[in-house]
């Protein structure tokens, strides 16, 4: 969308006959203030949907702009005769984008918050009306409604004390403007969990986190298991690193969460001394996500969620004279390379007895790295079907001249 010109804004206030220029420029500054101050007020309401209309001059690029608010974001749909175009809008950016887009441009803005419809009218002599009046219409649900019509897992409203910590929620239980995106992955993750254990006939769960970090999703799992769903959980997180375990440790005291605890260990190579229910490994780079699976296989976990990070072994590995168009092009290859990467882990799972699925985490926008790993252990697996899963991946080997490190493993401990 353009800026308002000089130009533009001085169009806006037509001169009077005998008028001098100085008073010609104060009404357009009068104008421009006040134009400026109404919609600031529309950016600062609660609002959840906005159409600027009436284009000023009727060769305008677009006829009219409609503005929705999304999870934590809103996004402006821009209509010409034939197309439409979008762009994604940070809240904090709204007022400024609101006069950046009308002024000088369009004649009409009208904007609904739950009740309320605000209508905005500039005349063709730039004189601005503000108007607010009472509506019977609520925000419809559903995608398009605003943050709260949403139903998470985790609510507003009630403070869950490691997501205060991070930031992410008020000491009052309120989500932090600027961490919704945050606030929404988390939620995003207990779904998928949710759908996994929810027919599973469980009293206690065991659970690794694999290379769990500064653990925030470590803490909310044993949060969601043990508040929300009332379950008993062991939880144990590793990581390499001495000062980041001794935190973790430190807050689950503080917190209470007893039966978690967070130990310096490697993804290759731990033992653990207990039956392993479930494993997590987010974000693992490259091969240690195979190791992590590899383990949860070993140690016939009955349920695993993996989000892979940084697979560069197979990009480092591919070569194919038949399929040269994707390995030809850098950024093709490094995709490519990655989605075979998940692809073949995913069949390698089925091959071992698990129901997998690949799964969209977070939106592509916020990050290319947004594939989850989901795999629950099915109890009768056809043979026939698992040589079909293991076939495919042998047959992109082959073609490719690859063996990925997860493949490896699994061969070399007679699982597949």
């Amino acid at each position: 969308m353009s800026v308002i010109s000089i130009s533009h804004m001085r169009a806006l206030v037509q001169k009077k006959p005998g008028a001098c220029p100085e008073d010609n420029e104060e009404a357009m500054e009068k104008s421009m203030e006040e134009l400026k101050s109404q919609l600031a007020k529309i950016a600062a309401a609660d609002v959840y949907k906005i159409i600027i209309s009436k284009p000023e001059k009727k060769a305008a690029e677009y006829r009219k702009i409609v503005v929705e608010k999304k999870e934590s974001y809103f996004q402006a749909a821009a209509y010409t005769e034939k197309q439409v175009f979008h762009e994604n809008i940070a809240p904090e950016a709204l007022e400024k984008y609101l006069f950046s887009t009308v002024a000088g441009m369009y004649l009409q803005v009208n904007a609904w918050e739950d009740g309320t419809e605000h209508m905005l009218l500039i005349s063709k002599k730039g004189k601005v009306t503000y108007q607010r009046k009472k509506t019977a219409e609520k925000a419809a649900k559903g995608e398009n409604s605003h943050n709260r019509k949403k139903k998470y897992i985790l609510e507003e409203g009630k403070a869950v004390a490691p997501l205060v910590d991070m930031g992410i929620f008020t000491a009052e239980g309120k989500v932090v403007r600027s961490m919704y995106d945050k606030f929404r992955q988390i939620n995003r993750f207990l779904e998928m969990v949710e759908d996994a254990v929810e027919d599973y006939p469980y009293e206690h769960l065991n659970i690794i986190d694999f290379g769990c970090g500064k653990s925030y999703l470590t803490f909310i799992l044993y949060y969601y298991f043990t508040e929300i769903k009332k379950r008993e959980v062991q939880i144990v997180g590793l990581d390499l690193k001495a000062d980041v375990i001794n935190n973790c440790n430190a807050a689950a005291e503080k917190y209470g969460y007893k039966n978690l605890r967070f130990e310096i260990g490697d993804i290759n190579g731990y033992q653990a001394d207990f039956p392993v229910d479930m494993v997590v490994t987010l974000h693992a780079c490259d091969t240690a996500t195979d190791y992590a699976l590899y383990n949860a296989v070993c140690w016939n976990a009955k349920m695993i969620f993996s989000v892979p990070c940084c697979q560069h072994e197979l990009n480092r590995q591919i070569q194919t004279e038949q399929f040269g168009l994707l390995t030809r092009y850098g950024i093709i290859k490094e995709r490519f390379s990655a989605l075979a990467t998940d692809a073949i882990r995913g069949n390698l799972l089925e091959a071992c007895g698990y129901k997998t699925q690949l799964l969209e985490f977070v939106d592509f926008a916020h990050t290319p790295k947004n594939i989850l790993i989901r795999a629950v252990q099915k109890k009768v697996v056809p043979k026939a079907v698992k040589q079909k899963y293991l076939q495919e991946v042998e047959q992109v080997m082959e073609e490719f001249h690859a063996e990925p490190t997860l493949y490896r493993l699994l061969k070399e401990a007679g699982k597949i």
